[in-house]
């Protein structure tokens, strides 16, 4: 059974950092595209961040340059470090891993399986 446990989020004042982490279970983070996707209230959910099993990471437009995404193997994890965060970055985050050893860079959720509960980041200024 795949299991997908998020944790970090919190309340930070713009401009602050945070790191997002998920243990995986059932499924190992550096054998699959793992993903980042977030998903504020009336909106769609949005790919945030992937990277491949060869290390290629993919992000949306709006976090490149701010956001890094990255595999721990010994702990079967995959983080998400977010720096200047804005407040449009407030959303409940969620790992997800997908069949496939590539990623779409299309950040398509459709090509994702597993998903986690999700994490609640709030961003105020």
């Amino acid at each position: 059974q795949v299991q997908l446990l998020e944790s970090g989020g919190d309340s930070v004042q713009a401009g602050g950092s945070l790191r997002l982490s998920c243990v995986a279970s059932g499924v190992t983070v550096i054998w699959r595209c793992m993903a980042w996707f977030r998903q504020n209230a009336g909106r769609d959910r949005e790919g945030v961040a992937a990277i491949a099993v060869n290390g290629d990471t993919v992000f949306a437009d709006s976090v490149k340059g701010r956001f890094t995404i990255s595999t721990d193997n010994a702990n079967n994890t995959l983080y998400l470090e977010m720096m200047n965060l804005k407040d449009e970055d407030t959303a409940i985050y969620y790992c997800a891993a997908a069949r496939t050893s590539w990623c779409d860079e299309s950040l398509a959720s459709s090509g994702f399986t597993y998903w986690g509960q999700g994490t609640q980041v709030t961003v105020s200024s």
